[in-house]
C-alpha cells in the first residue's frame, strides 16, 4: 500500500510530465478555434472559403511533421531518456508558439507571413511528434500494479484541461470584444497567455525523475537498432495507426472544428460553439481517467470494441438530427454523446497502444504510430469536413468521416496483441 508521501510524489510527477502536454494541445486548439481569423491575417484569398481552407490546411500541415519527429524525438528518448525527450519537444513547442502568436500579419509583410506561420506550424508539428508518446510511456512507466489504464489517461487527460482553458479564454473575450477586434488582434491574445505560461512550465518539467524502468534497463539501443527495430515491428506500428485513428479524428472534430461548424455552417453565434467546446472539454476529462480505470477491471478489448461500433452505427445518425434543426441545446447534446465514446476509447486505447509496443522502441514506435494517424487522418479532419461539405452540400457528412474512423479502430482493436512482457488487462 502506497504511503501518503508516495502518492504525492506520483501526483507531481503526472502534474510535471503532462505540463509540457497541456501547452502542446492548447496551442493546436487556439489555431482551431479561430482559423477564420487566423485565415483573414494570413491567408487573405478573396474568398472566405478558401481563406478558411488554406488556414485549415496549414492548421493540418503541423501534423505532417509528426512522423518525421516520432522517429527522430522517439529515438533519441529512447536512448537518452525520457526527461531528456520531454524536456526537449517542450522547448520546441515553445518555439513555435512564440512565432505565430508575434506574427505580423500578411497585410504588413507580404508573403512571409504565410510562410513563417507555416513554418512555425511545423516546428510544432515535429516536436508534438514525441510529445504523445514520450508522456504516455513515461506514465506507464512510473505506474502503480494494476492502475496503468488510470495513469496512461492522464495524458489524454491533461490535453481536455487545454481544450477547455482555450475555450474559457475565448468565451471572455467574445464577451469582452467585438467580432471586428477579434478578427483583427484578439486571436493573438490567447497564444500570447500561452507565451507567458513557458515559463513556468519549463520550471516544471525540469524536476522530472527518469523512470526506474529506464534507467533499470541494461542495454539502450542506438539510433540505427531503433530504427531497424521499427521496420520490422511495421505490423505493429500499423495496427497502432488504426487504433489511433478513432481518437485523433473524433478528438479534433469535437474539439477544434467545433467552433467553426458551429458558427459558419450551422450558424449559431461563436461564443455559443465555444461554450459547447468547453463543455465537450470537461466530458472528455470526465470520461478519460473513469474508463481508463474500468479498463484495468474489465480489459481494454472490450471497451475498444463497445465504443468503436457505438462511434460506427451512430455518428451520421445524430448529426444528419443536428443538422436539420440547427439549435444550441441540439449541439451540445451530440457534441457530449462523442464526447462520451471518445473518452470510453481513448481510455482505455492510450494505454493499450504502450502495451503492444516492443519495449525497446516503446517511445518511437508509440510516437510513430500516433503521429501517422494524425497526419493522414485527424489533423485533417477539420479540413476534410469543410471540404465535403462544400462539394456534398450535405451538413451532416462529417458523421460519415467519423464512421469511416470507427471502422479503423474496430479493426485494430480484433488484431492487435499487447507484448508478452507488457501484458496488462487485455
Amino acid at each position: 500500500m502506497p504511503s501518503p508521501s508516495d502518492r504525492r510524489t506520483k501526483i507531481w510527477s503526472v502534474v510535471r510530465v503532462c505540463s509540457g502536454n497541456f501547452l502542446e494541445m492548447y496551442d493546436f486548439m487556439v489555431f482551431g478555434y479561430y482559423a477564420s481569423a487566423i485565415g483573414a491575417a494570413f491567408f487573405p484569398a478573396g474568398n472566405a472559403f478558401w481563406s478558411l481552407m488554406l488556414s485549415f490546411m496549414t492548421f493540418g500541415a503541423g501534423f505532417l511533421m509528426r512522423p518525421l519527429g516520432a522517429i527522430v524525438l522517439g529515438a533519441y528518448t529512447d536512448k537518452h531518456g525520457r526527461r531528456a525527450g520531454l524536456l526537449l519537444t517542450l522547448g520546441l513547442m515553445s518555439i513555435g508558439i512564440f512565432s505565430i502568436a508575434c506574427m505580423p500579419s500578411y497585410a504588413s509583410i507580404g508573403l512571409l507571413a504565410p510562410l513563417f506561420v507555416l513554418v512555425g506550424r511545423l516546428l510544432q508539428g515535429f516536436s508534438a511528434g514525441m510529445e504523445l508518446g514520450g508522456v504516455s510511456v513515461y506514465l506507464a512507466e512510473i505506474a502503480t500494479p494494476g492502475h496503468k489504464g488510470f495513469y496512461v489517461s492522464w495524458q489524454s487527460a491533461s490535453q481536455q484541461v487545454a481544450v477547455m482553458f482555450a475555450a474559457l479564454i475565448g468565451v471572455l473575450l467574445s464577451a469582452m470584444l467585438p467580432p471586428e477586434k477579434m478578427a483583427v488582434w484578439g486571436w493573438r491574445v490567447p497564444l500570447l497567455l500561452g507565451c507567458m505560461i513557458v515559463p513556468v512550465l519549463f520550471r516544471l518539467r525540469v524536476s522530472l525523475e527518469e523512470t526506474n524502468e529506464f534507467v533499470g534497463r541494461k542495454h539502450h539501443l542506438s539510433t540505427s537498432e531503433i530504427l531497424r527495430s521499427l521496420s520490422v515491428n511495421w505490423r505493429i506500428v500499423a495496427i497502432g495507426t488504426m487504433l489511433v485513428t478513432m481518437t485523433t479524428v473524433s478528438f479534433y472534430m469535437i474539439t477544434a472544428y467545433t467552433p467553426t461548424f458551429g458558427s459558419s455552417v450551422l450558424r449559431l453565434g461563436n461564443k455559443d460553439s465555444l461554450i459547447v467546446t468547453l463543455c465537450v472539454g470537461a466530458s472528455n476529462l470526465f470520461w478519460l481517467p473513469v474508463m481508463g480505470a474500468l479498463s484495468d477491471s474489465v480489459g481494454r478489448r472490450p471497451l475498444l470494441l463497445i465504443f468503436t461500433i457505438l462511434m460506427l452505427i451512430t455518428a451520421y445518425p445524430v448529426m444528419l438530427w443536428l443538422v436539420r434543426s440547427p439549435s444550441l441545446p441540439r449541439l451540445l447534446a451530440v457534441e457530449l454523446w462523442l464526447s462520451c465514446i471518445f473518452g470510453s476509447y481513448n481510455g482505455a486505447m492510450v494505454v493499450f497502444l504502450t502495451e503492444i509496443m516492443p519495449i525497446n522502441v516503446r517511445t518511437s514506435g508509440f510516437s510513430l504510430a500516433y503521429s501517422l494517424a494524425t497526419a493522414i487522418f485527424g489533423g485533417f479532419t477539420p479540413a476534410i469536413s469543410t471540404y465535403l461539405i462544400h462539394v456534398t452540400g450535405n451538413r451532416a457528412v462529417p458523421g460519415l468521416w467519423l464512421s469511416f474512423a470507427a471502422g479503423c479502430g474496430l479493426a485494430a482493436a480484433l488484431l492487435a496483441k499487447p507484448q508478452p512482457a507488457s501484458v496488462g488487462a487485455t
